[in-house]
């Protein structure tokens, strides 16, 4: 089967469709927070209703990177930073695949940071997962975009001199329509959010803390974790811009300090997507172009790329 003719199929998915039969037994660290994103992927898919079938999974480079050998579905492993690109390409081509990209905090916050704020901007129509561990481990743990002032690395053997950067923050100033976080250590809540991200139509952003007990010692600072939709503490608004903010800036403020604010930050629910916003101008088909492939009747265009430029001779 297909990702095309899967894509509306009704059927019971169970979650060991995902396990892939090569190698079924991810080779992470002990401890490692990514066993936490992998689970709960395994567990949103199918109460999203998505076969392995109609998913598409895009990750970049890191420990991250091994996320795609771990599920099985269509999957892209991209160069470093450059997952969210071939995502936003592939959304384009075919609306009806689920469409994940995957990355960690040094992939997602900085190789690939400028991807991100536009991907951001443009409310592409995907679910976006940055492992957040606040090092680089794949590397053998040198100072990342996310590690907090201070922190003491191979690169940074006297302390990062630099703050680090506020992800949440970044994603609400650039545009996305969903801001989240949670944590490896909060698997019902992980699954949760994710199955919303996937349900939402615009560009879902996922910052998921995943310790590193290997190359960061201070893995234990996700624990314990605060929910704040379920805390009493909090009475915060999901469709409030400023407030959202402001919860992003604590949540980013407190987590140095070992207080782990996770849940939903941010959500736009009336904000079209960008395949949405492209056709309403007339800039882009109803008909995807995947749809094309499968269509026999189909005129396709003669003209290439050299008779364009003949044209502007």
């Amino acid at each position: 089967m297909s990702a095309f003719n899967a894509i509306g199929e009704e059927r019971e998915i169970d979650r060991d469709e995902y396990t892939p039969g090569i190698e079924p037994q991810p080779t992470w660290c002990p401890g490692c927070g990514d066993f936490g994103v992998l689970k709960a992927l395994k567990q949103a898919l199918p109460e999203v209703g998505r076969s392995p079938e109609e998913t598409l999974l895009c990750t970049g480079i890191g420990c991250s990177g091994k996320l795609n050998s771990y599920l099985d579905s269509y999957g892209f492993h991209t160069i470093h930073g450059r997952s969210l690109p071939v995502a936003r390409a592939a959304n384009l081509a075919n609306p009806g695949l689920e469409v994940i990209a995957a990355g960690g905090d040094g992939d997602g916050y900085g190789i690939g940071g400028n991807h991100f704020i536009h991907t951001a901007r443009e409310n592409h129509d995907m679910t976006y997962i940055v492992f957040n561990n606040e090092i680089f481990g794949l590397t053998k743990g040198q100072t990342s975009p996310t590690s907090p002032k201070g922190h003491k690395s191979k690169t940074q053997p006297s302390g990062s001199a630099k703050s680090p950067i506020r992800p949440l923050s970044l994603s609400l100033t650039a545009g996305s329509s969903y801001v989240a976080r949670t944590a490896a250590v909060n698997p019902n809540q992980a699954k949760e959010i994710l199955v919303e991200a996937m349900e939402h139509d615009g560009f879902a952003h996922v910052d998921f803390l995943t310790q590193c007990p290997t190359w960061n010692k201070d893995a234990k600072q996700y624990v314990p974790y605060i929910d704040i939709q379920e805390s009493d503490d909090y009475d915060h608004d999901i469709h409030d811009r400023g407030a959202a903010a402001d919860m992003a800036q604590e949540a980013e403020e407190s987590l140095a300090d070992g207080k782990v604010l996770t849940g939903r930050f941010y959500v736009d629910d009336d904000r079209p997507s960008y395949t949405q916003e492209k056709q309403e101008i007339g800039e882009m088909p109803d008909e995807p172009l995947a749809e094309r492939y499968f269509d026999d009747d189909y005129d396709w265009e003669t003209e290439r790329s050299y008779d364009l430029l003949d044209r502007h001779a």
